[in-house]
């Protein structure tokens, strides 16, 4: 199954849509909504966005306006809905995000990427310091967990489950992480500590960096420059 490009690429514009797949609501209403399943978690909410999210899909032809209500002296309140094409595109991205992984870009994976640059001392204190701030932030959901699981269906807070399931992971693999480069017995950390000591690039690291020795995760093989694996 492969993902095609969409004309929105906006995750609260899925979930927009996907709420609407229930009934017709006004953007104030949506917003409530999201919230009140506990969707801030997982998608991020700016009530000022969500009416220019809402625009956007009116303009593509996935949403239409399905009623306007008056009462009294009270601004009118137009209420949005799903139309047949907004539904087909909701159903096939959704398939799309469940079934492809996508290939993204956290920060903590840019900052691993390049943490050499930092003292190895440095660094054994500041993942100390990660794996304290994950502690706390899990906890915290683990309670929030507790709450909307008296309030709602579990089927509603999976996204959650998941996301502190990956914290968990990541407080083991930082401790260990930290663990061997305290200890010296992360490959590498010799020439690192050299690296930063002398500011000399240890000779190693140059021939490595002249093989430019790339690797393709897709395939799980290294690649050289042109692209293609090579022979074993």
């Amino acid at each position: 199954m492969t993902t095609r490009r969409r004309k929105l690429g906006n995750p609260l514009a899925l979930a927009v849509m996907a709420l609407l797949s229930e009934r017709p609501m006004h953007p104030y209403e949506i917003a409530q909504t999201l919230r009140q399943r506990g969707k801030e978690h997982s998608v991020k909410i700016n009530y000022g966005s969500l009416y220019t999210v809402v625009q956007n899909l009116q303009k593509h032809g996935f949403l239409e306006v399905a009623e306007v209500q008056r009462q009294g002296n009270r601004p009118e309140r137009t209420l949005y809905g799903l139309t047949p094409a907004g539904h087909e595109e909701m159903l096939e991205w959704l398939a799309d995000l469940v079934a492809v992984p996508a290939r993204e870009f956290p920060l903590f994976e840019t900052a691993l990427s390049l943490i050499a640059v930092l003292p190895p001392d440095e660094v054994v204190t500041l993942l100390e310091e990660r794996v304290a701030t994950l502690v706390l932030q899990a906890a915290g959901m683990r309670g929030a967990l507790a709450q909307l699981y008296e309030q709602l269906p579990r089927l509603f807070v999976v996204e959650m489950e998941y996301h502190l399931h990956m914290m968990d992971a990541e407080v083991r693999w930082v401790r260990g992480l930290r663990q061997e480069i305290a200890e010296g017995t992360l490959s590498g950390v010799g020439e690192w500590r050299a690296l930063r000591q002398t500011g000399e690039v240890p000779a190693e690291w140059q021939r490595l960096d002249g093989e430019r020795v790339a690797i393709d995760p897709a395939v799980g093989a290294a690649l050289p420059e042109g692209g293609r694996p090579r022979r074993t």
